[in-house]
C-alpha cells in the first residue's frame, strides 16, 4: 500500500479515535488549571456539610483529608496518567481495542448517561445559585415548578455546551482562567466567616492560637456528633473519602481523555491542584463558611443551601462562584460525555455526539432531584466503573509481564471480549455483594473490586488466547502506529507554530488580573485580622462584599481579554 493511500485511510479515522499528535500535547500547567477548576466545584459547599453531617472531628478532617487527597494524586499518577501516556488514547477508544464493540458499547452508554447527569447536576446547582439572586421560588419537587427556574438552567446549560463542544483546548482555556479565582474565593470565604464562628464560640473576632482554632472546628463545625447526636465517623473513614470521592477518574482510568494530552508521565501530580486545594482546602474553607453562615442566620449548616453560604461568605461575587464552579465541573464532564458517545457513534464527530447530550443535559438538569441524589450517584458510579479500570489496566500493565499478548481479543478478530464481559460482571457481583454484606467501609470497597477484577481477567483471558502469540498481527500494530505518527507529523508541518504573546497591552491585563485577586485576599485577610470588635468586623466584611465584587469583575474581564489577545496572536 503506497504512504499516500496509508495517509488516506488514516484521515477516514475521526480524529479522537486516533493517539494524540505530539504537536497537541500540553504542558502541565495546562492540567494544573483545568484540574484546580473541575475540583472547585458547587458541591464543595455540599461536601463541606456533609463532612459535619457525617460527624466527623477538627483533627480527623485535617489529617484524613491531607492522607486521603495525597492517596487519589498517587493513584492518577501511578495508574492512570502511564496508560493514557503510552497509548494517547481516551479509555472509550483503548476500552474498544482491548475488549470489543460489544462491551464497549455498554460501557460507553454507561458513561454517557453517568457523566451526562453529573453536568446536569452541576448546572442545577448554578441556576440555583441565579434563582437566589433573582429570588425564584426553591425547587422541591423532583420536577421544575416555575419557567423561570427552566430558562435559567437553560441559559447556564448553554455556556457549558458551547464550552464543551469546542473540545480540549477550549476546556482547559476556561479552566486555567477560573482556577486561580476560585483559589482565592474559597479561601477568602474561610477568611471573612471565621470571625463569626470565633465571635459565637470564643467571643472575639480572632482565634490566638491553633489550639483556639480546634476548638472551633470541634464545637461549632465538625463536632465528632452527626446530625443524629450519636458518635460520627473517624479518621480512617475520612481518608476512604478523601481517596474514594474520585475513583471513576483514577483507578477508573476515565481521566485517560484528559491525561493522553500530557506531554510526561508525571504531570499526573498536577492533579494535586484538584486534590489538595479543592478537595482539601475548599472541603475545609467549605466548612468554616457553612458554619459561619449557619451561625449568621441561625440554621443549621445541613439546611443551608450553595446560594446561602456563598453570598454571607462572599457577597455578590457568592453568586458568581457557584455558578462558576458548577460550569467548570459540569464542561469537563459533559466533555467526557461526549468522548463516551462518539466512541458509540464512531461514524459523528465528537462536537455532534456533546451538542445532541448536552442537549439531554440541559433537559436533566431542570429536575432539581438530580442534585439532591449526586453523592450517591457519584459513589456508586465509582463502584461501577472500577472493575473495568482494573482490566484495562490487567491487559496493558500486567499482561506483557507475564508474558501474555496485548490487544489478543482483537487479533482473534472478536467483536467481544468474553473473558472481559465476565470480569466486570464478576467484579461488580464482588464490589456490591461487599456492600450488602457490610464487610468493611464503603469508601474502601473499590480496592478489593479492582484486585479481585485484575486476578478473574488475568485467569479468564489466559484460558481464551491471551497466552498465545500472534506475531504477525502485532506487527501490523506497530506499523499501524508508525504510519499514524507519519501522518500527524506531515499534518503538523503544515500547521502554524504558536508564537507566544508577548506584547505590552497583554502583559499589563494579566498583571491587573492578578492585582485584582490580590486585593481581594488583603481585603479577606483584612476582615479576620483587622476587626477588634463585631462592630468593626461587621463594616470590614462589607467592605469586602463591595470592593471583592468589583475586583471579580475585574478579574475576569481583564483576563478573557488577555486570552483572546493571545489567540489572535496565534491566528
Amino acid at each position: 500500500m503506497s504512504k499516500e493511500h496509508t495517509f488516506k485511510s488514516i484521515e477516514s479515522i475521526n480524529e479522537e479515535q486516533l493517539p494524540v499528535a505530539k504537536h497537541k500535547l500540553h504542558d502541565w500547567t495546562h492540567f494544573a488549571g483545568l484540574y484546580a477548576a473541575e475540583h472547585v466545584a458547587a458541591t464543595e459547599f455540599v461536601i463541606g456539610a456533609t463532612f459535619v453531617a457525617l460527624g466527623a472531628k477538627t483533627m480527623d478532617i485535617i489529617l484524613g483529608l491531607l492522607i486521603g487527597n495525597i492517596l487519589a494524586v498517587l493513584s492518577w499518577t501511578l495508574i492512570t496518567t502511564p496508560i493514557a501516556v503510552d497509548t494517547r488514547l481516551s479509555l472509550y477508544t483503548y476500552l474498544n481495542k482491548i475488549a470489543g464493540d460489544a462491551m464497549s458499547k455498554l460501557y460507553n452508554w454507561a458513561n454517557v448517561i453517568i457523566f451526562t447527569v453529573i453536568s446536569a447536576a452541576m448546572v442545577t446547582v448554578s441556576a440555583s445559585a441565579v434563582r437566589f439572586a433573582f429570588d425564584i421560588p426553591a425547587q422541591l419537587n423532583w420536577y421544575p415548578t416555575n419557567f423561570w427556574f427552566v430558562l435559567i438552567v437553560f441559559i447556564v446549560g448553554i455556556v457549558v455546551v458551547f464550552v464543551a463542544i469546542y473540545g480540549f483546548k477550549a476546556v482547559s482555556e476556561f479552566s486555567g482562567i477560573c482556577a486561580p479565582w476560585l483559589f482565592v474565593m474559597f479561601t477568602s470565604g474561610a477568611l471573612v466567616l471565621m470571625p463569626a464562628l470565633s465571635l459565637d464560640v470564643l467571643g472575639k473576632t480572632l482565634p490566638s492560637n491553633w489550639t483556639d482554632f480546634v476548638n472551633i472546628g470541634n464545637q461549632s463545625i465538625w463536632t465528632g456528633l452527626n446530625s443524629n447526636g450519636e458518635p460520627g465517623i473517624g479518621i480512617v473513614e475520612v481518608i476512604g473519602f478523601g481517596w474514594a470521592a474520585n475513583t471513576i477518574t483514577h483507578f477508573g482510568l476515565i481521566d485517560m481523555a484528559l491525561l493522553r494530552f500530557a506531554k510526561k508521565k508525571s504531570y499526573g501530580l498536577a492533579t494535586s491542584t484538584g486534590m489538595l486545594f479543592g478537595h482539601y482546602i475548599a472541603w475545609i474553607a467549605a466548612g468554616i463558611m457553612g458554619a459561619g453562615a449557619a451561625v449568621i442566620l441561625g440554621k443549621a449548616i445541613v439546611e443551608l443551601d450553595p446560594g446561602d453560604v456563598a453570598f454571607y461568605a462572599l457577597g455578590w461575587s457568592g453568586f458568581i462562584i457557584v455558578i462558576v464552579a458548577g460550569w467548570t465541573t459540569a464542561i469537563t464532564n459533559l466533555y467526557r460525555a461526549g468522548l463516551a458517545a462518539q466512541a458509540i457513534f464512531s461514524n459523528q464527530n465528537r462536537s455532534r455526539t456533546t451538542l445532541i447530550v448536552g442537549i439531554a443535559m440541559v433537559i436533566v438538569g431542570c429536575f432539581p432531584f438530580v442534585f439532591t441524589q449526586f453523592l450517591p450517584l457519584l459513589t456508586y458510579a465509582g463502584l461501577l466503573v472500577v472493575p473495568v479500570g482494573a482490566i484495562v489496566f490487567a491487559e496493558h500493565q500486567i499482561f506483557p509481564k507475564i508474558g501474555y499478548t496485548r490487544y489478543w481479543s482483537k487479533y482473534q478478530n472478536y467483536a467481544k471480549n468474553l473473558p472481559a464481559i465476565a470480569s466486570w460482571g464478576l467484579g461488580l457481583v464482588f464490589g456490591f455483594g461487599l456492600n450488602f454484606l457490610d464487610i468493611m467501609s464503603f469508601y474502601y470497597l473499590f480496592i478489593p473490586t479492582w484486585i479481585f477484577t485484575i486476578i478473574v481477567y488475568t485467569i479468564l483471558a489466559g484460558q481464551f488466547g491471551a497466552k498465545d502469540s500472534y506475531p504477525s498481527e502485532e506487527e501490523k500494530e506497530i506499523q499501524f502506529n508508525k504510519d499514524v505518527i507519519s501522518y500527524q507529523q506531515q499534518k503538523a508541518a503544515t500547521e502554524p507554530i504558536p508564537v507566544k504573546d508577548q506584547s505590552a497591552l497583554s502583559r499589563v491585563l494579566k498583571f491587573i488580573g492578578f492585582l485584582a485577586l490580590a486585593v481581594t485576599l488583603i481585603l479577606a485577610s483584612r476582615v479576620l485580622f483587622g476587626s477588634a470588635d463585631e462592630a468593626e468586623y461587621m463594616l470590614n466584611r462589607d467592605t469586602f462584599y463591595f470592593y471583592g465584587f468589583i475586583c471579580t469583575i475585574l478579574y475576569f474581564i481583564t483576563s478573557y481579554w488577555a486570552m483572546r489577545r493571545s489567540k489572535l496572536q496565534l491566528a
